[in-house]
Order: C-alpha cells, then sequence, then structure tokens
C-alpha cells in the first residue's frame, strides 16, 4: 500500500513539474518581442544642449537632423508603416542635468529601440571634416550585421537620387554605441557634411531636405521589399 501511496504521489509530482515547465515556456515566450515588420524607428540625433555638429554656416545638427527625422515619418506613414520616433522635438532622451547624461541619451534610444523591436531602425545624423572640401553621404551598419548591411547598401544607392555624382559606399563600423547595442538592424544614415560649405547651405534648405527624406524612405521601402 505504501508503494502504492509513493507511486501515485511521484506521478503527481512529475505531472506538476510538467505543467510549471510548460507554465515557465509559455511565459518566456508572451515576454519576448516579436519583430514588427511594419514598423519604422526614426532616430534622430543629438537634441537638447547637444547640438551635434556646427555647420559653417552656423546650422546645427541637431536641427537638421529633427526636420528630416519629421519628413521621413511623414513620408514613411504615407508608404503605410508604422512609425516611431526616439524624439520630435529639441530635446536629450534621458540624462538631464547628469554628468554623464550622453551616455544616459544613448543608453535611452538604444532601450526605445529594442523596445519597439522595428523591422529597421534609421539613425539620422550629419558628418563633418576638418577638410572642407569633403562632401556626401554616407550610410554606416554594425560590422557583424548582416541585416544592417543590406540596409545599407540599399540606403547608399537610394540616395544617389538626391545626389548622383556622391561616390561614398555604405562603411562598416564595429565602435558605434547605437549600432553594437540594438538588437534589431540599425543603419546611421549621414546625410551630408556641415563642414562643406555648399553641402552646409543644401542640409540647412527645406526644399533639399524633402529630397533626402524621400530617399531615405524609399530606401526603408525598398530594403523591406526584398527581404
Amino acid at each position: 500500500m505504501r508503494k502504492k501511496v509513493e507511486f501515485v504521489f511521484m506521478i503527481l509530482l512529475l505531472a506538476a513539474l510538467l505543467g510549471a515547465a510548460k507554465y515557465l515556456k509559455s511565459s518566456v515566450s508572451s515576454d519576448k518581442v516579436e519583430t514588427g515588420k511594419n514598423v519604422i524607428v526614426v532616430d534622430c540625433g543629438h537634441g537638447g544642449d547637444d547640438p551635434g555638429k556646427v555647420g559653417v554656416n552656423d546650422a546645427l545638427e541637431k536641427d537638421i537632423n529633427l526636420k528630416i527625422g519629421k519628413l521621413v515619418k511623414k513620408r514613411l506613414k504615407k508608404k503605410g508603416f508604422e512609425v516611431v520616433m526616439t524624439r520630435e522635438k529639441d530635446e536629450i532622451l534621458d540624462g538631464e542635468g547628469s554628468d554623464n547624461k550622453k551616455v544616459q541619451d544613448m543608453k535611452a534610444r538604444v532601450a526605445l529601440i529594442n523596445k519597439t523591436a522595428p523591422a529597421l531602425a534609421v539613425s539620422i545624423h550629419q558628418n563633418s571634416y576638418h577638410e572642407a572640401n569633403v562632401r556626401g553621404a554616407q550610410v554606416f551598419y554594425y560590422s557583424h550585421s548582416t541585416e544592417a548591411k543590406d540596409a545599407a547598401q540599399v540606403m547608399q544607392e537610394a540616395l544617389l537620387n538626391v545626389d548622383a555624382d556622391n561616390k561614398r559606399q555604405a562603411k562598416d563600423n564595429d565602435s558605434y554605441y547605437l549600432l553594437k547595442r540594438t538588437e534589431v538592424p540599425t543603419i546611421i544614415v549621414e546625410c551630408g557634411f556641415l563642414s562643406h560649405p555648399e553641402e552646409a547651405e543644401l542640409l540647412a534648405d527645406e526644399e533639399y531636405q524633402k529630397k533626402i527624406a524621400d530617399a531615405i524612405a524609399d530606401g526603408v521601402e525598398k530594403y523591406l521589399e526584398s527581404k
């Protein structure tokens, strides 16, 4: 009789363990965020008291990034995408008043992108160089991400619609925090050089910003169509 009771107890214990394992598996699966195939994150670099690059025409990178980002959002929404912006006004995301606010800001951007889990994240920036003759848009991607490389190459080609003479190629990088820490394909679009007098004027021009936004939105669409 005792052995029979022990056998029944073991059966019940085994059933309870299997049930718990099944529940745990279900809980873990429900917490996992699936990539949103129709969701794009647009990250407008810098903001608040972080101006980014300052152009030879005194234009601030943070302002140009935001203007282009908003235009990209508008165009992507027209194409049927859901768009999440990391910022829609002149601000940093986190760390205001702290000694390492830039680090906190970057961490907040990465956290937002990873939580959103978009099909693609596009970070918009403007470049600068100590030689005033250097110009041209360029797209950066994380060295160890095949998907990001594909997106960057498609985007680089799309930007030729803005400047057909641009010879720059998509470039890999393994040190940019945003590229390293995001868990989805992420690219950085450097739209041009604020250190180049002519290009700086173009980047501050509303009509030129619209052309860049068109190219970025087209690049996003073409990349996702290829997947």
